[in-house]
């Protein structure tokens, strides 16, 4: 099968010289029989070395855009996900994630490992955030225990966006089995799923030591993604007026900013000048004026009052 010859020939032997996993509690996993891996996710490459360690095959579900890609990229993707037994998801929810669901319970009938990550999505920012209850109703409907696993580090050596891992050792913490037999019959009991999920969860939160985060991972993924895009917008627009003013500049045209300011700047000026006027044709005439007007032989008010009489 490919995913033993993509583990032990082609390319765990050099996952495992170049990264040298760590593993604590690799013996709470069972030889043998089914069993739930819950695990908290932080990178892409949490779906790699967690099988690496395990001695066995590990059957994950992974989005439906892994098999879907296009090119030669795609192709690759779809042929390595399916080659190790992943199964598609639609995380969209509807009857594509019940029947991936309904797969899961399968591979744990059939006395099989299967992985999962309750927190549906990777850490944005690597805390560990709520769980969702998918993985309780495995638990429930199988009567399978749940084993926590913590990947304590994948996100520093390959954070979200990063084509491959950076050198450094990987560290996986496995915490002893849950279990959750003490609810038998009670799968689709939303409260008790809930409860499942969130002991699962508090499980993830001691191994890892995570800062724990009671909102859906996806939910703050997507007010990121609004929040980058109106920042980025934001941006653009700032470019293209930056680009506008060089280019009227470098054609000799004044920048409408500078334009306005010119003239704000004029009229500002003359409002000035036009207030010295009238402040100089309203003041009140000095000694030395009165005198000057003497000289020149004018009669003055006081004059005309002395020969004429004071005027009624």
């Amino acid at each position: 099968m490919l995913y033993w010859f993509l583990k032990y020939i082609l390319i765990g032997p050099w996952l495992r010289l170049i990264w040298r996993p760590k593993v604590e509690g690799l013996a709470n996993i069972p030889d043998s029989g089914p069993a739930i891996l819950a695990s908290n996710h932080l990178s892409f490459s949490d779906s790699i070395f967690l099988p690496l360690v395990v001695k066995r095959q590990i059957t994950f579900i992974a989005k439906s855009d892994y098999f879907t890609g296009r090119g030669i990229k795609g192709l690759v993707s779809r042929m390595f996900f399916a080659g190790v037994g992943t199964i598609p998801v639609d995380r969209t929810g509807g009857k594509a994630a019940h029947a991936a669901l309904e797969t899961g319970l399968r591979v744990l009938k059939e006395g099989r490992l299967f992985g999962i990550y309750p927190e549906g999505t990777r850490s944005p920012d690597g805390r560990l955030y709520r769980g969702k209850t998918g993985m309780a109703r495995l638990a429930l409907e199988s009567g399978v225990g749940v084993i926590p696993v913590a990947m304590m580090n994948t996100r520093e050596l390959q954070p979200i966006g990063r084509a491959l891992p950076r050198m450094g050792r990987v560290h996986i913490r496995i915490g002893e089995p849950i279990d959750f037999s003490r609810y038998a019959g009670l799968a689709g009991d939303r409260i008790v799923e809930r409860a499942v999920t969130d002991q699962v969860m508090y499980a993830l939160m001691e191994l890892s030591g995570q800062d724990y985060f009671d909102e859906y991972a996806s939910k703050i993924k997507a007010m990121k993604e609004v929040t980058d895009a109106s920042r980025q917008e934001a941006e653009r627009k700032r470019s293209a007026e930056k680009m506008r003013l060089r280019a009227e500049t470098a054609h000799g045209v004044e920048p409408a900013g500078a334009v306005e300011r010119s003239t704000s700047d004029s009229a500002e000026e003359t409002g000035r000048d036009d207030a010295a006027v009238i402040k100089a044709d309203t003041a009140p005439e000095s000694g030395s004026a009165r005198t000057e007007r003497a000289d020149t032989g004018a009669p003055s008010r006081e004059d005309k009052e002395a020969r004429n009489g004071p005027a009624r």
